[in-house]
């Protein structure tokens, strides 16, 4: 293939489009292979843009884009970056642009890229390439299996569940953490348990390997364990010219070793992000990924901060850069912007969670009023609990909303039916799939299904332990179909997408004997169709939905029906990356935002901070941060009032509250309610004291 070269006598126009700093960061090395590039992009700054446009320099500059690759945290992210990079090449090479964008084949998420990488090395590494990949749900089930067969499910005191498990086991191997560390900082409940968990985790290990099955976290530790290998190492460096990282302060120490692994002196390494959103500890990510930087690859490494905010006022972002500055270590950076406001962000006081609700449902409804759609509002909050009130009264005055959150695909049982039926095809060996399809027959239960795959296991050939299999009773009417399917599914017999809907076919009857909500779980499985023809293979559609799954169209907290205009409720969490017109922040008090009166390490201070910053710095226009002085606390002990009274956030001390608009609301009464407790305050007890003076 031919690449282009562009002209470097005269600048491109696109570059134009850049304000300075971002220019500097596109230019870095000026197309060839230069040392480590780090990018501090502040919210709002343009990162997305500006790392576009750094690979698109590349391709025009004449780097062979087969030879680029882009790591982001989402498949979704990777095909927007890439649609932004044929834009802009296509400025200056016109026609040839797609042709040459199409080889960009090594843009996608860290998981992604780490199982296209294993199959291409799996016989270097002794892993099998018809390996197949268990999500979540998977993982945990197969975790319970071992668990039961180790006794650990009948201990006299009760032994941690199969989901703490595989999550202590998941933090161990992305934090690359001794497991007594992650148990002492994470789960000191399941203390007690060292040594048992050991043990099952080894015992897990052992089944995936037996299975030829992978989980999430293999995708990354495989590949960080192959990359440990210096000619293997050598090999993987020698394919890529350039490395471009995507949200580096959400990276764990696993991601971050492959990275030094793949450019041990940082060469051709470009990383971008904000220290001060990083806020996915409970993840693993990892803050001292981006922090340390520098230092890492010194002195070589260069730093271009991005500080322009394109999407808040300056009094927003006047407010927010005081609570991150805050922070006890971060990279110095101070966001500004040319879009003027005199209206600071408010911090509104107020009595409890119900005079919360009513207020920001009054400003909500008096935005709509003054022309501002619902679904430029957004309701912000640390956890997901704490919408509770709001949403009732919400519901009560007939405003719609969406609560981010709803199931994926994966997460839909019926959804997990028929994959599960292509991964036992794909791989005979993976006993959670197996288990899972068998039992869709009536008449198959846990025991027959381990009879099943018994026998299959001891066959000479799978199918053929599969037909000789006599099954009870009940299940001998469905028995001969679903042989009928598997021994065709695994000869190849149709072709790909057919497969799926041969699949579907066959499971239509159980759908309409399972669930009552055939109809619409029914849709799910067209979509399913329709996506899996833009893939060109089973193992493709099986990696890539694992790893990267759309919405479900059923069983999910979806937009409502009967109005088009909602309103955005979001954990913080889900918000980052998004941007409205007017944020409200709830419960902007101790005991919520930090989440916990109990929270003492500088560490986890800092993420909750950080976590405020993120929750701020999502408003373009209008940002209020709402205080109730008595809130309700989840999981507070029985006895008692489960009410506790809360001051403002530690994160906006006294000195920097010149930077916010304090006020204070209470409703005004309505006919017919109860009233309020006067706005007086009386000394009753000096009056009691007084009568025996």
């Amino acid at each position: 293939m031919n690449i282009v070269a562009f002209d470097s006598a005269s600048r491109p126009a696109y570059l134009d489009r850049l304000n300075d700093q971002q220019r500097l960061a596109v230019e870095h090395g000026d197309g060839g292979i230069a040392g480590p590039l780090l990018v501090i992009a502040g919210a709002g700054s343009g990162k997305t843009n500006t790392l576009a446009h750094r690979v698109a320099h590349l391709i025009v500059k004449g780097a062979d884009p087969r030879r680029i690759l882009l790591m982001t945290f989402s498949r979704r992210a990777a095909s927007e970056m890439a649609r932004r990079v044929e834009r802009i090449v296509g400025e200056v090479l016109g026609r040839d642009a797609a042709v040459i964008t199409d080889a960009l084949t090594w843009a996608g998420t860290f998981h992604g890229i780490g199982a296209r990488l294993l199959r291409d090395y799996a016989l270097e590494i002794g892993l099998d390439a018809a390996f197949t990949i268990h999500d979540r749900e998977d993982s945990a089930d197969l975790m319970n299996l071992v668990r039961h067969e180790l006794g650990f499910s009948s201990t006299e005191s009760r032994f941690p569940a199969k989901g703490t498990c595989l999550a202590i086991y998941s933090r161990a191997v992305n934090a690359q953490a001794p497991l007594g560390e992650i148990l002492g900082a994470a789960f000191p409940w399941c203390s007690g348990w060292h040594d048992e968990l050991r043990q099952l985790f080894a015992a897990y290990v052992e089944a995936k390997q037996a299975q030829n099955v992978l989980d999430y976290d293999d995708l990354l530790l495989y590949w960080a364990q192959m990359a440990a290998e210096p000619a293997i190492a050598e090999h993987l460096a020698a394919r890529f010219d350039h490395i471009l990282v995507d949200e580096y302060q959400d990276t764990n120490r696993l991601q971050a070793s492959i990275l030094t692994a793949l450019k041990p002196d940082g060469t051709g390494l470009t990383v971008v992000g904000d220290d001060a959103q990083s806020i996915y500890s409970f993840r693993a990510a990892e803050v001292r990924n981006i922090l340390d930087f520098p230092t890492l690859f010194a002195p070589e490494a260069e730093v271009v901060m991005l500080e322009r905010n394109y999407r808040s006022t300056q009094t927003i972002l006047a407010a927010a850069n005081a609570v991150i500055g805050e922070a006890s270590e971060r990279f110095t950076k101070n966001l500004w912007s040319e879009r003027e406001s005199g209206e600071r962000p408010r911090l509104v006081s107020l009595r409890d969670e119900a005079d919360q609700a009513n207020y920001i449902c009054e400003q909500i409804l008096a935005e709509r009023e003054a022309g501002t759609a619902l679904k430029s509002q957004a309701v912000l909050f640390r956890a997901s609990h704490h919408s509770g009130p709001l949403e009732i009264e919400l519901t009560r005055r007939n405003i719609p909303f969406v609560k981010f959150g709803g199931l994926k695909f994966l997460d839909a049982s019926h959804v997990k039916d028929v994959l599960a039926v292509l991964r036992f095809a794909e791989n005979p060996r993976d006993r959670v799939a197996g288990f899972r399809v068998l039992q869709l027959l009536p008449g198959i239960g846990p025991s027959a299904a381990n009879a099943v795959v018994e026998s299959m296991t001891t066959a000479l050939d799978h199918e053929m332990g599969l037909a000789a299999y006599r099954p009870p009773q009940r299940a001998a009417a469905d028995w001969p179909g679903f042989v009928e399917l598997y021994a065709g599914l695994r000869a190849g017999a149709g072709k790909w997408p057919a497969d799926l809907e041969r699949v579907r076919l066959w499971y239509e009857p159980h759908l309409e004997r399972i669930h009552e909500d055939a109809t619409s779980r029914r849709a799910d499985l067209l979509q399913l169709e329709q996506i899996a023809s833009g893939y060109a293979s089973r193992e493709r559609f099986l990696t890539e939905l694992t790893l990267d799954p759309p919405d479900a169209t059923s069983d999910q907290a979806g937009p409502p029906h009967l109005d088009e205009d909602y309103v955005i409720l979001s954990t913080i969490h889900s918000a980052k990356g998004q941007e409205w017109k007017n944020v409200f922040v709830l419960n902007a008090v101790d005991g919520c935002i930090p989440v916990d009166l109990s929270v003492g390490s500088t560490e986890e201070i800092d993420e909750e901070r950080r976590l405020l910053y993120v929750a701020m710095t999502r408003a373009k226009d209008s940002l209020h941060l709402v205080t109730p002085q008595r809130f309700y606390v989840h999981g507070q002990a029985a006895r008692g009032d489960r009410h506790v009274y809360a001051s403002r956030t530690r994160f906006i001390p006294a000195a920097i509250l010149g930077d916010f608009q304090q006020t204070s609301w209470a409703p005004a009464p309505k006919a017919g309610e109860t009233p309020r407790h006067p706005q007086v305050r009386v000394d009753l007890g000096a009056r009691m004291r007084g009568m025996w003076k």
